[in-house]
Formats: C-alpha cells, sequence, structure tokens
C-alpha cells in the first residue's frame, strides 16, 4: 500500500480487487439484485429497460444520463405499502426529488418527507397533498416554516429548542395548531459511515436523549399548548442492514414516551422509526424485503411497548433509497481506456463525480457492466473513473468489465437512484444529465439535461 495524503482510495496499487469481489463465470450475466427489475440483456446483448435498449435512449438523450424504470419504483413503493400494512410509509425526497416523481409516490398512496424549501416547492408544484408531507431539518428558516404552515403540511418534525420557538410563535400570529414530532437523538451508532450515522450523540441533528433535552422539548411543547405533539421521531442512520439499531433505538425511545406519561399523564399516539434501510450496490450487500423489515420492526415495537405498559402507538418509516435507489441506472460513454504499466486499467467515461458523488465522499462501492454489446473476452479487473480534473474522481472503484472494452462502449453503473442525482453539482462546470424514465418501451425525459447557457445565465458578471 503506498501512502497518499488524500487518504488510501487515492493512492492504493495492485490489481487484485476487493477479496468479495471474484472474476464472473460471464462478464456479460447481470446480477439480478443490483438492477431494475425491468433490465435484461436483449439477443443483440444490449442492455435494454422494459423493452427500451439502452442505445436508443443514448441516441435520443445523450450520456451520461440517469435511467428510472418506472414499474420498478412503483412495485418498490407498493412492497413497502403492503409489507407494512398500517403504518404510514413516508418516501424520503432528499434522495431522489421530482415533480415525476412525487405524482408516482402519491398515486401509489405514500407520504412525502421533505427537508427544504426547495422539496416542500416541488412537492406542492407536483400536487402532493399537504396533509401527507412530513417537514423535516435541522435548521428550517422562519419562511420556509411560514410557508409549511400556510401550506397546511401534515406534520413538522421539530429539531431545536429555537425551532420550537420559532413556530410557536408563527402558529399564535396565525391561529394554527400544526402537528409537530420530537426528533430525539438516541445514542446509537448505526453500522455506516461515520457521514451517515444520524444517532450518536455528536451530530447536529435532534435532540439529545441522554442529556434530557428531548424530555425537555416535549415537555415545553406540551405544557405551552400551542402546537400539537403527535410523538417521537428517531432516526439511526442510512444504509442499515442490521436490525439490532432499531431496536436498541426504540427501547431508548419508547423509554422516553413512558417518562412522558409518567410525567404528563399523556401517551403520544405516533411513533417514527426513520428510514435508513440498506441497499445492494454490490454481491456483498444482503438486503431485507420490506416484509422482513416490517416484521422485525413490529415485533420490536410490541414488545418494548408491552414492557413500559404503552399503547402500541400509530407507526411511520421513511424510506428513500430503498425505494428510488435500485430503479435507476446510469449510462455512460467510454471515452478512453488506460493501462497504467500494468498496475490497474483506468475506463474513463463522460461523467464522474458531478453526477455521483458517493465514492468519492464515502468511499461507496458500486457495481457496472458493458451495456452496448456483449463481449467474448476474458474479464478485466478495471477502475471505471470520470472526466474531472481530480485524482479522486471515480465512479466505481473496481468492477470486472470485458478486456474488450473501448472507446464508444456504453457502460451502466447500477443502483444510482439515490443521492446521485440530488447531489449532482457542476464542478468543473459540467452540466448536470438528465432523468428519463422508461414505461413499457417508451422513454420520457422528467428533468431534462442542462446546458451550457443555463450554466451562463446564472452568471450574472
Amino acid at each position: 500500500m503506498r501512502a497518499h495524503e488524500a487518504g488510501a482510495l487515492h493512492g492504493d496499487i495492485g490489481s487484485r480487487g476487493p477479496a468479495w469481489l471474484r472474476p464472473p463465470a460471464d462478464v456479460n450475466a447481470l446480477v439480478p439484485a443490483l438492477w431494475p427489475r425491468n433490465v435484461a440483456r436483449g439477443g443483440d446483448g444490449v442492455l435494454a429497460v422494459a423493452g427500451l435498449g439502452v442505445r436508443d435512449i443514448a441516441a435520443d438523450f445523450g450520456t451520461p444520463v440517469y435511467v428510472l424504470d418506472e414499474d420498478d419504483l412503483r412495485s418498490r413503493c407498493r412492497d413497502f405499502r403492503t409489507g407494512f400494512d398500517g403504518v404510514d410509509v413516508y418516501y424520503a425526497g432528499k434522495a431522489f426529488l421530482c415533480r415525476a416523481v412525487v405524482r408516482m409516490i402519491a398515486e401509489e398512496g405514500l407520504h412525502l418527507d421533505v427537508c427544504t424549501g426547495g422539496e416542500l416547492a416541488t412537492a406542492l408544484s407536483a400536487g402532493m397533498p399537504p396533509e401527507r408531507i412530513g417537514f423535516h431539518g435541522n435548521n428550517k428558516s422562519l419562511r420556509e416554516l411560514t410557508r409549511a404552515l400556510d401550506a397546511g403540511v401534515g406534520r413538522i418534525i421539530l429539531d431545536s429548542f429555537d425551532e420550537i420557538d420559532r413556530l410557536t410563535a408563527l402558529a399564535r400570529e396565525r391561529g394554527v395548531r400544526p402537528r409537530v414530532m420530537i426528533r430525539v437523538t438516541v445514542g446509537v451508532e448505526a453500522h455506516t459511515h461515520e457521514f451517515i450515522a444520524t444517532a450518536h450523540e455528536d451530530q447536529k441533528f435532534g435532540f439529545s436523549l441522554a442529556g434530557g433535552a428531548a424530555a425537555e422539548a416535549a415537555f415545553r411543547v406540551l405544557d405551552d399548548g400551542v402546537l400539537e405533539l403527535r410523538g417521537l421521531h428517531s432516526h439511526i442512520g442510512s444504509q442499515i442492514f442490521d436490525a439490532s439499531g432499531f431496536e436498541v433505538s426504540a427501547r431508548r425511545v419508547l423509554g422516553l414516551q413512558a417518562q412522558i406519561r409518567d410525567a404528563r399523564g399523556v401517551e403520544l399516539p405516533e411513533l417514527d422509526l426513520g428510514g435508513g434501510f440498506g441497499i445492494a450496490y454490490t454481491t456483498q450487500d444482503d438486503p431485507a424485503a420490506p416484509q422482513d423489515l416490517a416484521k422485525r420492526l413490529r415485533r420490536i415495537v410490541e414488545s418494548e411497548c408491552a414492557a413500559e405498559r404503552l399503547a402500541v402507538p400509530h407507526l411511520s418509516i421513511e424510506p428513500g433509497r430503498a425505494i428510488v435507489g435500485p430503479a435507476v441506472f446510469t449510462l455512460y460513454e467510454v471515452g478512453t481506456v488506460k493501462d497504467v504499466d500494468g498496475i490497474r486499467t483506468y475506463v474513463s467515461v463522460d461523467g464522474g463525480m458531478s453526477d455521483n458523488i458517493r465514492t468519492a465522499l464515502y468511499d461507496a462501492s458500486y457495481s457496472a457492466t458493458l451495456a452496448s454489446r456483449a463481449s467474448a473476452a476474458e474479464p478485466m479487473l478495471a477502475r471505471v473513473v470520470g472526466k474531472h480534473c481530480e485524482s479522486g474522481d471515480i465512479v466505481v472503484k473496481d468492477e470486472f468489465l470485458p478486456a474488450d472494452v473501448q472507446p464508444g462502449d456504453l457502460v451502466a453503473v447500477p443502483g444510482t437512484g439515490a443521492y446521485c442525482r440530488s447531489m449532482a453539482s457542476n464542478y468543473n462546470h459540467v452540466p448536470r444529465p438528465p432523468v428519463v424514465a422508461v414505461r413499457d418501451g417508451r422513454a420520457r425525459l422528467i428533468v431534462r439535461r442542462e446546458t451550457e447557457e443555463d450554466l451562463l445565465a446564472l452568471d450574472v458578471g
């Protein structure tokens, strides 16, 4: 291992790849768990989604392009709605939000979680019923809270004492009584990346349970009476596969529920366990099905409520990644293929960290496949990299691609529905890619590609 001031990701050498990655018996084969449900190779070897080949998509919309399998997304909405029967399922809009997706999740009977004024504006402009919207965020402005109240948002998740004061003053001024929840920081560190673990004590979200702030926040809201306190909220992180974190979180937050009952004689009627359910990015990931998650979470809550002699509250969850993540792949065109002294082969594509920052930011792992044709060549361990002026501009750290991959080929990267378009940037003044929804063999543009004119239109200098 060669040391590097920017970290091991930039300095590693050798071509063996991670221990879990094995050469495929067939370099053209797809791992079904990684791809949208309607993706397959046609008889010509070209990758197709819902019957539409990626060559046609690239010809019509260019590359890079995010390709959404609409029926896959809708079926995942239904899986959560039916698997969590009787539970309010809030789609976490931060994963990916546009008006078309808002309409899809609304039509499938889901609620929607937003965390900024921009996300709220998108939801309302797409016709999402405001009573089915939850509003998150650790620093909601007066303007954002005012808009939420005026729109009639169904619930606001309180995140600080300052926010309690702001919302209380606004509610008094308007003569309304908004429904609220207290976000509780329960001190559980989810088994995930440090930057996406959100329930340990040393971070910006919520009210500390251990320090007593969560109880104080609940008492303040109840005693003042201006806001309608519906329940407690806990979110322990993202890309979680182990239910033990939810068990500890539920035990602690329901302990607070019992404390509130004992101190104020009130049993809060709702409990939100957050989201963070993991998906398969590579063959090392093994996510649980929604119905299995539902059974585990219900069992945990029922057991803890029995222990505290509490009525089982009405539950809600907030999956985002688990719904949209697997429903999208990104399609790129190969520009150069470079073998570096037998150390590694770099396959450069026409996108990169501006359309998927997660590899650079979180050291995330992805898969990839040659999409525009089948190949009889031997598998070659490659690194798929972007076009940006950064050595850390990596899309897929290690993947076996055919040894004959060449400029002009199309490469597809699955699992890019969550946080890729949402976190996309204009680094190096690269316009952000479009999003195309495919259904029944037809593609429609739901987010258009940015242009150089768009970039220059913002530059008023």
